[in-house]
Protein backbone atom coordinates (compact mmCIF):
# COMPACT_ATOMS: atom_id res chain seq x y z
CA UNK A 1 0.00 0.00 0.00
CA UNK A 2 1.48 3.05 -0.65
CA UNK A 3 2.78 5.58 2.32
CA UNK A 4 0.07 8.14 2.07
CA UNK A 5 -2.62 6.02 2.25
CA UNK A 6 -1.69 4.17 5.41
CA UNK A 7 -3.21 7.12 7.31
CA UNK A 8 -6.70 6.91 5.50
CA UNK A 9 -6.73 3.28 6.16
CA UNK A 10 -6.41 3.86 9.86
CA UNK A 11 -8.73 6.32 10.29
CA UNK A 12 -11.36 4.18 8.31
CA UNK A 13 -10.58 1.66 10.98
CA UNK A 14 -10.94 3.87 13.93
CA UNK A 15 -14.01 5.39 12.36
CA UNK A 16 -16.04 3.04 11.41
CA UNK A 17 -18.56 0.59 13.14
CA UNK A 18 -17.34 -2.95 13.50
CA UNK A 19 -19.51 -5.02 10.54
CA UNK A 20 -20.50 -7.06 13.10
CA UNK A 21 -22.89 -4.05 14.86
CA UNK A 22 -24.87 -4.82 11.84
CA UNK A 23 -26.72 -7.69 12.84
CA UNK A 24 -28.24 -5.32 15.16
CA UNK A 25 -31.73 -4.59 14.17
CA UNK A 26 -30.93 -0.95 15.38
CA UNK A 27 -27.76 0.17 13.60
CA UNK A 28 -29.32 -1.36 10.44
CA UNK A 29 -32.16 1.09 10.97
CA UNK A 30 -29.84 4.24 11.50
CA UNK A 31 -27.95 3.38 8.22
CA UNK A 32 -31.41 3.50 6.71
CA UNK A 33 -31.78 6.61 7.88
CA UNK A 34 -28.98 8.12 6.81
CA UNK A 35 -29.18 7.33 3.30
CA UNK A 36 -32.50 9.09 3.82
CA UNK A 37 -31.16 12.41 4.14
CA UNK A 38 -28.83 14.44 2.19
CA UNK A 39 -25.87 15.77 3.39
CA UNK A 40 -27.97 19.36 4.40
CA UNK A 41 -29.85 17.41 6.43
CA UNK A 42 -33.11 17.52 3.67
CA UNK A 43 -34.88 14.69 2.14
CA UNK A 44 -33.68 13.20 -0.35
CA UNK A 45 -35.22 11.88 -3.22
CA UNK A 46 -37.13 8.71 -3.33
CA UNK A 47 -34.92 7.37 -6.01
CA UNK A 48 -31.81 8.35 -4.87
CA UNK A 49 -32.87 6.61 -1.48
CA UNK A 50 -33.52 3.49 -3.48
CA UNK A 51 -30.28 2.90 -5.22
CA UNK A 52 -28.37 4.12 -1.81
CA UNK A 53 -30.44 1.21 0.17
CA UNK A 54 -29.29 -1.28 -3.51
CA UNK A 55 -25.92 -0.40 -3.01
CA UNK A 56 -26.19 -0.77 1.31
CA UNK A 57 -28.06 -4.48 0.17
CA UNK A 58 -25.43 -5.20 -2.22
CA UNK A 59 -22.72 -4.66 0.52
CA UNK A 60 -24.39 -6.81 3.25
CA UNK A 61 -25.22 -9.80 0.75
CA UNK A 62 -21.12 -9.86 0.10
CA UNK A 63 -20.50 -10.02 3.85
CA UNK A 64 -22.43 -12.88 4.19
CA UNK A 65 -21.35 -14.71 1.14
CA UNK A 66 -17.99 -14.05 2.78
CA UNK A 67 -19.45 -16.00 6.00
CA UNK A 68 -19.19 -12.49 8.07
CA UNK A 69 -23.24 -13.25 8.56
CA UNK A 70 -25.40 -16.25 8.06
CA UNK A 71 -27.71 -14.21 5.92
CA UNK A 72 -28.10 -10.42 5.14
CA UNK A 73 -29.03 -8.72 8.44
CA UNK A 74 -30.83 -6.26 5.92
CA UNK A 75 -33.33 -8.97 5.30
CA UNK A 76 -34.61 -8.74 8.51
CA UNK A 77 -35.65 -5.22 9.20
CA UNK A 78 -39.02 -3.74 8.49
CA UNK A 79 -38.86 -0.61 6.32
CA UNK A 80 -41.11 0.79 3.98
CA UNK A 81 -38.85 2.41 0.95
CA UNK A 82 -40.38 6.30 -0.09
CA UNK A 83 -42.47 6.09 -3.17
CA UNK A 84 -40.44 6.45 -6.03
CA UNK A 85 -42.19 8.24 -9.50
CA UNK A 86 -41.23 7.01 -12.63
CA UNK A 87 -44.03 7.87 -14.99
CA UNK A 88 -43.59 10.63 -17.07
CA UNK A 89 -45.22 13.81 -15.92
CA UNK A 90 -47.13 15.31 -19.33
CA UNK A 91 -46.37 18.67 -18.11
CA UNK A 92 -43.26 18.59 -18.89
CA UNK A 93 -43.78 17.39 -22.40
CA UNK A 94 -43.72 19.41 -25.33
CA UNK A 95 -45.70 19.40 -29.17
CA UNK A 96 -43.86 19.66 -31.86
CA UNK A 97 -44.39 22.88 -32.38
CA UNK A 98 -43.12 24.23 -29.37
CA UNK A 99 -39.82 21.78 -29.56
CA UNK A 100 -39.12 23.29 -33.47
CA UNK A 101 -39.44 27.10 -31.27
CA UNK A 102 -37.03 26.17 -28.96
CA UNK A 103 -34.34 24.50 -31.00
CA UNK A 104 -35.06 27.78 -33.36
CA UNK A 105 -34.47 29.59 -30.22
CA UNK A 106 -30.62 28.07 -29.26
CA UNK A 107 -28.84 29.98 -31.88
CA UNK A 108 -29.88 33.13 -30.16
CA UNK A 109 -28.17 31.93 -26.86
CA UNK A 110 -25.20 33.32 -26.38
CA UNK A 111 -21.81 34.19 -29.10
CA UNK A 112 -21.87 30.14 -30.39
CA UNK A 113 -22.52 28.14 -27.22
CA UNK A 114 -26.46 28.15 -28.25
CA UNK A 115 -25.84 27.31 -32.33
CA UNK A 116 -23.36 24.37 -31.25
CA UNK A 117 -25.59 22.61 -29.30
CA UNK A 118 -28.89 23.25 -31.54
CA UNK A 119 -27.64 19.65 -32.68
CA UNK A 120 -27.54 18.48 -29.67
CA UNK A 121 -30.58 19.08 -28.57
CA UNK A 122 -32.11 18.15 -31.79
CA UNK A 123 -30.67 14.77 -31.39
CA UNK A 124 -32.76 13.88 -28.03
CA UNK A 125 -36.17 15.61 -29.40
CA UNK A 126 -35.87 14.09 -33.12
CA UNK A 127 -34.04 10.29 -31.57
CA UNK A 128 -34.75 10.33 -27.94
CA UNK A 129 -31.01 10.41 -27.47
CA UNK A 130 -29.57 10.56 -23.89
CA UNK A 131 -27.64 13.61 -23.07
CA UNK A 132 -24.71 11.19 -22.83
CA UNK A 133 -25.23 9.51 -25.84
CA UNK A 134 -25.34 12.26 -27.90
CA UNK A 135 -21.90 13.16 -26.40
CA UNK A 136 -20.68 10.15 -27.76
CA UNK A 137 -21.84 10.81 -31.13
CA UNK A 138 -19.44 10.29 -34.49
CA UNK A 139 -19.64 11.21 -37.12
CA UNK A 140 -19.28 7.46 -38.37
CA UNK A 141 -22.50 6.91 -36.66
CA UNK A 142 -24.08 8.77 -39.04
CA UNK A 143 -25.81 7.99 -42.32
CA UNK A 144 -27.20 11.59 -43.84
CA UNK A 145 -28.53 10.99 -47.15
CA UNK A 146 -29.51 14.21 -48.83
CA UNK A 147 -32.91 13.29 -48.96
CA UNK A 148 -35.33 11.40 -46.67
CA UNK A 149 -34.58 9.10 -43.33
CA UNK A 150 -30.97 8.81 -42.13
CA UNK A 151 -30.26 6.82 -39.02
CA UNK A 152 -28.14 6.84 -36.05
CA UNK A 153 -26.19 3.71 -34.96
CA UNK A 154 -25.00 4.08 -31.55
CA UNK A 155 -22.28 2.42 -30.00
CA UNK A 156 -21.01 4.40 -27.20
CA UNK A 157 -22.12 6.90 -24.46
CA UNK A 158 -19.91 9.92 -22.79
CA UNK A 159 -21.85 10.15 -19.21
CA UNK A 160 -20.40 13.34 -17.31
CA UNK A 161 -18.84 12.61 -13.44
CA UNK A 162 -16.52 13.81 -11.62
CA UNK A 163 -12.81 12.94 -12.90
CA UNK A 164 -12.07 11.28 -9.41
CA UNK A 165 -14.63 8.60 -10.05
CA UNK A 166 -13.46 7.96 -13.72
CA UNK A 167 -11.31 5.04 -14.78
CA UNK A 168 -9.69 7.83 -17.28
CA UNK A 169 -9.62 10.86 -15.28
CA UNK A 170 -11.45 12.72 -17.60
CA UNK A 171 -14.79 14.56 -16.66
CA UNK A 172 -16.42 12.26 -19.31
CA UNK A 173 -15.45 8.42 -19.67
CA UNK A 174 -16.19 6.32 -22.32
CA UNK A 175 -19.24 3.53 -21.92
CA UNK A 176 -21.67 1.05 -22.98
CA UNK A 177 -25.08 2.02 -24.10
CA UNK A 178 -27.19 1.89 -20.75
CA UNK A 179 -29.18 -1.18 -21.03
CA UNK A 180 -26.85 -2.98 -23.57
CA UNK A 181 -24.05 -5.69 -23.26
CA UNK A 182 -20.59 -4.16 -24.10
CA UNK A 183 -20.04 -3.09 -27.57
CA UNK A 184 -23.47 -3.99 -28.70
CA UNK A 185 -25.03 -1.00 -30.90
CA UNK A 186 -28.30 0.43 -30.79
CA UNK A 187 -29.58 1.80 -34.44
CA UNK A 188 -32.15 4.51 -34.74
CA UNK A 189 -34.19 5.84 -37.51
CA UNK A 190 -34.03 9.73 -37.51
CA UNK A 191 -36.50 11.80 -39.52
CA UNK A 192 -34.98 14.45 -42.32
CA UNK A 193 -35.96 17.33 -40.13
CA UNK A 194 -32.78 15.79 -37.94
CA UNK A 195 -30.99 15.00 -41.05
CA UNK A 196 -30.83 18.45 -42.07
CA UNK A 197 -30.22 19.51 -38.58
CA UNK A 198 -26.80 17.72 -38.27
CA UNK A 199 -25.91 18.60 -41.87
CA UNK A 200 -25.41 21.90 -41.49
CA UNK A 201 -24.19 21.12 -37.87
CA UNK A 202 -21.39 19.87 -39.50
CA UNK A 203 -20.92 21.75 -42.31
CA UNK A 204 -20.48 25.01 -40.07
CA UNK A 205 -18.60 23.55 -36.83
CA UNK A 206 -17.24 20.45 -37.97
CA UNK A 207 -16.49 17.37 -36.07
CA UNK A 208 -13.73 16.74 -33.12
CA UNK A 209 -10.48 15.50 -33.60
CA UNK A 210 -11.83 12.21 -32.19
CA UNK A 211 -14.66 12.93 -34.74
CA UNK A 212 -17.56 13.72 -32.43
CA UNK A 213 -20.09 15.64 -33.77
CA UNK A 214 -20.78 18.02 -30.41
CA UNK A 215 -17.79 19.76 -28.88
CA UNK A 216 -16.64 22.87 -27.18
CA UNK A 217 -15.18 25.62 -29.40
CA UNK A 218 -11.47 23.79 -28.39
CA UNK A 219 -12.81 20.54 -28.86
CA UNK A 220 -13.99 19.21 -25.50
CA UNK A 221 -17.12 18.27 -23.88
CA UNK A 222 -19.92 19.78 -22.46
CA UNK A 223 -20.30 19.93 -18.60
CA UNK A 224 -23.81 18.85 -17.65
CA UNK A 225 -23.75 22.31 -15.94
CA UNK A 226 -23.18 24.33 -19.45
CA UNK A 227 -26.03 22.14 -21.15
CA UNK A 228 -28.65 23.27 -18.70
CA UNK A 229 -27.21 26.38 -18.55
CA UNK A 230 -27.72 27.12 -21.82
CA UNK A 231 -30.64 24.86 -22.36
CA UNK A 232 -32.32 27.71 -19.54
CA UNK A 233 -31.32 30.62 -21.61
CA UNK A 234 -33.24 28.19 -24.76
CA UNK A 235 -36.50 28.45 -22.90
CA UNK A 236 -36.47 31.98 -22.08
CA UNK A 237 -35.81 32.74 -25.66
CA UNK A 238 -38.78 30.12 -27.38
CA UNK A 239 -41.11 30.61 -23.89
CA UNK A 240 -44.05 32.56 -22.52
CA UNK A 241 -42.85 33.85 -19.18
CA UNK A 242 -45.94 31.33 -17.98
CA UNK A 243 -44.54 28.44 -19.95
CA UNK A 244 -40.78 29.63 -18.38
CA UNK A 245 -41.89 29.36 -14.51
CA UNK A 246 -43.75 25.99 -15.92
CA UNK A 247 -42.09 22.23 -15.41
CA UNK A 248 -42.64 22.05 -19.61
CA UNK A 249 -39.74 21.20 -21.35
CA UNK A 250 -37.89 21.71 -17.82
CA UNK A 251 -34.61 20.25 -18.61
CA UNK A 252 -32.89 18.94 -21.89
CA UNK A 253 -33.81 15.54 -20.71
CA UNK A 254 -37.71 16.30 -21.52
CA UNK A 255 -36.92 16.38 -24.90
CA UNK A 256 -36.02 12.55 -24.91
CA UNK A 257 -39.70 12.11 -22.92
CA UNK A 258 -41.17 14.44 -26.11
CA UNK A 259 -39.99 11.77 -28.79
CA UNK A 260 -40.92 8.86 -27.20
CA UNK A 261 -44.32 10.08 -26.05
CA UNK A 262 -45.04 11.34 -29.56
CA UNK A 263 -43.74 8.24 -31.30
CA UNK A 264 -46.51 6.55 -28.56
CA UNK A 265 -49.24 8.86 -29.84
CA UNK A 266 -48.49 8.54 -33.73
CA UNK A 267 -49.30 4.84 -32.86
CA UNK A 268 -45.71 3.56 -33.16
CA UNK A 269 -45.77 -0.22 -31.68
CA UNK A 270 -44.12 -0.14 -28.25
CA UNK A 271 -41.62 -2.57 -29.08
CA UNK A 272 -40.24 -0.84 -31.59
CA UNK A 273 -40.64 2.52 -29.59
CA UNK A 274 -38.77 0.74 -26.71
CA UNK A 275 -36.09 -0.54 -29.25
CA UNK A 276 -35.72 2.83 -30.61
CA UNK A 277 -35.72 4.60 -26.85
CA UNK A 278 -33.20 2.04 -26.02
CA UNK A 279 -34.88 0.29 -22.70
CA UNK A 280 -37.87 -2.35 -22.43
CA UNK A 281 -41.02 -2.63 -23.04
CA UNK A 282 -41.40 -2.78 -19.63
CA UNK A 283 -40.01 0.34 -18.37
CA UNK A 284 -41.87 2.09 -21.13
CA UNK A 285 -45.23 0.57 -20.21
CA UNK A 286 -44.09 1.94 -16.38
CA UNK A 287 -42.08 5.70 -17.66
CA UNK A 288 -45.12 6.20 -20.18
CA UNK A 289 -47.80 4.89 -18.45
CA UNK A 290 -49.90 8.12 -18.45
CA UNK A 291 -49.08 8.91 -22.03
CA UNK A 292 -50.31 5.28 -23.33
CA UNK A 293 -53.52 5.73 -21.38
CA UNK A 294 -54.14 9.03 -22.99
CA UNK A 295 -54.01 6.30 -26.52
CA UNK A 296 -57.07 4.10 -25.29
CA UNK A 297 -60.18 5.78 -27.45
CA UNK A 298 -57.98 6.12 -30.17
CA UNK A 299 -56.79 1.92 -29.91
CA UNK A 300 -60.54 1.11 -29.41
CA UNK A 301 -61.54 3.23 -32.39
CA UNK A 302 -58.76 1.29 -34.24
CA UNK A 303 -60.20 -2.31 -33.03
CA UNK A 304 -63.76 -1.06 -33.72
CA UNK A 305 -62.88 -0.16 -37.30
CA UNK A 306 -61.08 -4.03 -37.42
CA UNK A 307 -64.05 -5.82 -36.28
CA UNK A 308 -66.05 -4.19 -38.99
CA UNK A 309 -64.77 -4.93 -41.76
Amino acid sequence: MPAEQVPVLRWLETASLPLADLEQARVIRLGLDAISVTFKGERAAANTVLRKREVFHHLLELAAEEKVFGVNPLNGVKWTPPEAVDAVDPRTVVNPRQARALLDAAPRVGRTRGARMRAMYACMYYAALRPEEAAGLKRENCELPREGWGLLTLETARPFANKRYTDSGAAHDDRGLKHRADKDTRPVPIPPALVKVLREHIEEFGVAGDGRLFATSKGGFYTNSAISRIWNSVRMQAFTPEQVASSLAATPYDLRHAAVSLWLASGVAPTEVAKRAGHSVEVLQRVYAKVIDGQQELANAKIMSALEE
